[in-house]
């Protein structure tokens, strides 16, 4: 008996005694400010039980036999790390400490030229970046999209940025006027606004609706930042030169007190592009007050005034003359370099924040912001003279070159000579880069206003300006009020609410900047007496100053009101091998103008305006279906409509109240499919999405030549004209993306991974949406409206401009266990074009004015070669990046620098539009067959080689 029971417990003791003898190895995960970091990947080498931190960041494997380990830790946005240990016979539990994770810089303000298009030029379509929407995420794609792909205006999907969220702090971001994000409200400030959350494209968000480009949330918490300070120096050749920032965090004490503040600057005496300059601070303060680990309240206040200029557009023609880096909007004034473009602005940035942890299941947060302050963007303006400008058509070789070789004209140095021998002096200088004949020439302009002769006008005696600066205004107040309540069910089921409101005030006019040596100028239409005989002309009757100076507002003056409201509940849940998530939203919008001038021409221009209101309304589901650990499909869906924004909605604010014909809520259906895998080696997404826009309605603004005018005064009096600044509407404008998108992230060894990107899209218009035209040069037509039909404008199946709809990269990134990486990869870009001018493919464009029947002789084949899609050239780049940090006792260190485009390819459109000054298909096609056609699309070019290196010090 005694011998079996020795039998038994040698045999069961055994398993114990070899169990014994593995171990158990853990670790915590932390940051730099000591606190966890969940969700990293820890990746065994030869070992396929990989595992995932916890919410307090630990992680563990079991029955590790005796011998030598090498672990992996990554997680998006923090520098991958790699540890060997040992286990040894006698460890049961081997505890590898705590491990501290450094955040990486691969998302620094990487000083990106910026590109404005005012209202006035004659484009086509805006071009404004979008970098600033493309910020890190999860997804491999999006994350290979921002930081490689973004810097040359690649657009995923092809999607407007105005159809996407961007919140701070609970509240949205998004101006009312042109649902465009002002990011320089907060620039500078990098290391507070860094790594917000993403719901990618149309996918649905816990914290907003949203749209079909992301909702970007971001929280800036007092008590989330490293303790302590942080300094922080850029250096670059970009549209600034240098950037220094310094944070200090006081961490939480112990009477539930925390308190952030930073300060930065970034200037540069000359950016890349020509006579830019660059002068930009930013300032934020975070208090923090936590009274329980319930309730927390924080005080957030984000200043951020800049001065800077900015650069044009130009045609080929003058970039084959003087480079990319050519820039119209500056010339010499004695001596010293002077821009007409400067925008400068302050609207500082307040916000209260509540977060109330009502139980265990349930939490409320609430938010109340302010925002306020003038934006002001100067430019040259003329009365009765032409147009300064050095790119003005009549300026450029190409004019002289276009007319009778022996006619007699003004040639560019002001003597009169043929057009031959202006030809050649014009030629030579622009080879030459003569500065009095390739840009302003601000002492001509003095000299010709302080030569004015002194006269009487309007009651006031001095000299009259030709030629003067002005500022275009817009004075902001901004009330937002938000909440965010989540209440969960049990582990698997949550339900979200949130609430919004805002109420948008912006009031917009033009005031006289400088007066460049002459003492007033009138308030008048200097067209008036041509195209509206017997009329003022006075852009604001009865005033009683119609000689404006310095600081006085003139030509237009207007408030814009909108108040919206937004509800969006959703439910989150999983069930089997599904996890669901459904949104809807719900919302309510009244929007009105209110004219603070009486223009000449429009009974409607003064007083406020009638109530615009609008109802939307949508549904959002994300279905993802777990094949098993790492392998899921994933099926986004969206359909809902969006209210028009208010530079959308009125046609001609400046001058009058009418609003577009048949304008109705934007209505967006978009869809995709995704298939993922995520294993510690391999990370990908394939995706297949389709997005339809109906209903849309788009306002543009531009001089055109040929267009048959005709207005009606009071009396009945007819008067015709054909030249003139014109506004187009197109409305009901219907629009598909659709295309495949593919990115992955592979582990060739621990260290080393191959990342890539492929997007193929086809984003085209899918109808012939009406077109309307308005013009201050013909007021009221004879249809007793400020605008008329021209009919149809005949763009179906033409691309959509404004980014590339074929993307790919491939690249590599070595992290080494020492903490240093290097990477590179290469960009490719194809299918870019010019978005069509509605204007020319219209039948009107086709039919002679006199006759109404078509030009004599037009065939298909020519109308087809002239109206052909302005495609863009392809072109690829390289990019590099590097880094290196060090811990050195309680300090940190860090230093990384990147390179973009390091062959200097300065062949690559990032953008444009094409110019309607010729609306009839004789001038137009005579003007397209010259050498340099005089009104050829006008580019935006990338702008050759350039670098950004950081230093950051941690102390």
């Amino acid at each position: 008996m005694i011998k079996k029971l020795s039998l038994v417990s040698l045999f069961t003791l055994l398993p114990a005694s070899f169990y014994f003898a593995q171990t158990t190895v853990f670790a915590y995960l932390k940051d730099a400010d000591g606190k966890p970091v969940e969700r990293a990947e820890v990746d065994l080498k030869g070992n396929d039980n990989d595992v995932t931190a916890d919410k307090i960041g630990y992680f563990q494997f079991v029955d590790l036999q005796p011998g030598h380990y090498q672990i992996m830790i990554a997680k998006p946005n923090y520098e991958t790390k790699v540890m060997e240990f040992d286990v040894t016979s006698d460890e049961k539990r081997k505890d590898l400490g705590a491990i501290t994770l450094y955040p990486t810089l691969t998302n620094a303000d990487q000083g990106l030229a910026i590109i404005d298009s005012d209202d006035d030029d004659d484009s086509s379509n805006s071009q404004a970046s979008t970098v600033g929407l493309l910020q890190s995420s999860q997804d491999v794609f999006s994350r290979i999209a921002a930081f490689d792909l973004g810097f040359y205006w690649f657009r995923p999907r092809g999607i407007d940025g105005r159809s996407g969220e961007s919140m701070l702090n609970g509240v949205s971001m998004v101006k009312s006027d042109n649902g465009n994000v002002d990011f320089g409200n907060w620039g500078g400030l990098n290391e507070i606004t860094r790594y917000p959350e993403i719901s990618a494209n149309h996918s649905p968000s816990e914290y907003s609706f949203g749209g079909n480009s992301s909702v970007i949330y971001k929280n800036t918490k007092a008590s989330e930042y490293r303790k302590g300070f942080q300094f922080t120096q850029s250096l670059t050749n970009r549209n600034y030169r240098n950037r220094t920032s310094l944070r200090y965090t006081s961490g939480m004490s112990k009477k539930g007190w925390a308190f952030t503040v930073m300060g930065a600057r970034r200037w540069a005496e000359e950016g890349i592009q020509e006579g830019t300059f660059y002068d930009a601070y930013g300032a934020y303060v975070g208090i923090e007050k936590k009274f329980s680990d319930k309730h927390t309240i924080t005080f957030n206040a984000i200043g951020a005034p800049y001065r800077r200029s900015t650069a044009s557009p130009s045609t080929q023609e003058v970039y084959d003359y003087r480079g990319v880096h050519y820039n119209s909007y500056w010339g010499y004034q004695n001596g010293e370099q002077r821009s007409e473009r400067v925008r400068k602005g302050f609207q500082p940035l307040f916000q209260l924040q509540d977060f109330w942890k009502i139980n265990k299941k349930s939490s409320l947060w609430t938010s109340v912001s302010y925002q306020f302050g003038k934006d002001k963007g100067s430019r040259l303006d003329w009365q009765n003279v032409q147009n300064p400008s050095p790119t003005y058509y009549r300026n450029l070789p190409s004019y002289y070159d276009s007319l009778d070789p022996n006619a007699s004209v003004l040639g560019p140095n002001g003597i009169t000579t043929t057009s031959q021998d202006a030809y050649q002096t014009s030629l030579a200088g622009w080879q030459s880069g003569d500065p009095n004949v390739t840009q302003l020439n601000w002492d001509r302009l003095y000299r010709r206003n302080m030569q004015q002769p002194i006269d009487n006008y309007y009651g006031q005696t001095g000299k009259r300006a030709l030629y003067y600066l002005v500022n275009d205004v817009s004075d902001d107040k901004i009330w937002n009020a938000a909440t965010h309540f989540i209440h969960n069910f049990n582990d698997t089921t949550k339900f979200l609410l949130n609430v919004s409101y805002q109420n948008y005030r912006s009031e917009q006019y033009r005031e006289v900047n400088d007066l460049l040596g002459a003492d007033f100028v009138l308030n008048k239409d200097p067209f008036a007496a041509t195209n509206q005989p017997g009329k003022s002309g006075l852009y604001n009757e009865g005033e009683e100053n119609v000689t404006k100076k310095v600081g006085d507002r003139m030509t237009y003056d207007y408030i814009f009101r909108r108040q919206e409201v937004k509800v969006n509940p959703g439910l989150k849940f999983s069930t089997g091998k599904f996890d669901v998530f459904i949104s809807a939203m719900a919302g309510y919008s009244t929007s009105n103008r209110e004219g603070l001038f009486n223009h000449y021409l429009y009974k409607d221009s003064k007083g406020k305006g009638a109530d615009y209101n609008f109802w939307t309304y949508g549904m959002k589901g994300q279905a993802v279906y777990k094949v098993n650990g790492r392998n899921f499909i994933v099926y986004n869906g969206a359909y809902y409509s969006q209210a028009p924004f208010l530079e959308d909605l009125f046609i001609n604010p400046r001058v009058n109240g009418s609003t577009a014909p048949n304008v109705k809520n934007m209505v967006v259906n978009a869809n995709d499919l995704s298939y993922v895998i995520s294993t510690p080696f391999l990370k990908m997404r394939l995706t297949g999405f389709l997005v339809d826009t109906n209903n849309e309605t788009t306002v543009q603004r531009f001089f055109a030549d040929g267009i048959p005018l005709e207005s009606v005064d009071a009396d009945g009096n007819q008067t015709n004209v054909q030249s003139a600044f014109v506004t187009q509407v197109m409305t009901d404008v219907k629009k598909r993306n659709m295309g495949v998108e593919l990115g992955f992230d592979v582990k060739v060894i621990p260290t080393l991974s191959l990342q890539g990107l492929a997007s193929y899209g086809q984003y085209t218009y899918k109808n012939d949406p009406m077109t309307y035209f308005a013009s201050d040069a013909a007021g009221v037509f004879a249809n007793g409206l400020s605008y008329t039909s021209v009919g149809k404008s005949y763009i179906k199946n033409y691309r959509q401009g404004g980014t590339p709809q074929q993307a790919f990269s491939l690249g590599f990134r070595y992290n080494n266990p020492k903490y240093w990486w290097v990477g590179a990869n290469w960009n490719y870009f194809d299918d870019n074009y010019l978005d069509p001018s509605s204007l020319v493919r219209t039948e009107s464009f086709t039919q002679n004015s006199t006759s109404s029947t078509p030009f004599y002789g037009l065939s298909e084949s020519d109308l087809r070669r002239v109206l052909e899609p302005n495609k863009l050239p392809s072109s690829f780049f390289f990019n590099a990046n590097a880094g290196k940090s060090w811990v050195i006792g309680k300090y940190y260190v860090l230093i990384s620098a990147s390179v973009n485009n390091i062959l200097d390819n300065k062949r690559y459109i990032t953008g444009g539009f094409e110019q309607t000054r010729n609306a009839k298909y004789p001038t137009f096609s005579q003007d397209l067959d010259r050498e340099f056609s005089l009104f050829a699309p006008k580019y935006w070019y990338t702008q050759g080689r350039s670098y950004f290196v950081n230093l950051q010090f941690r102390f």
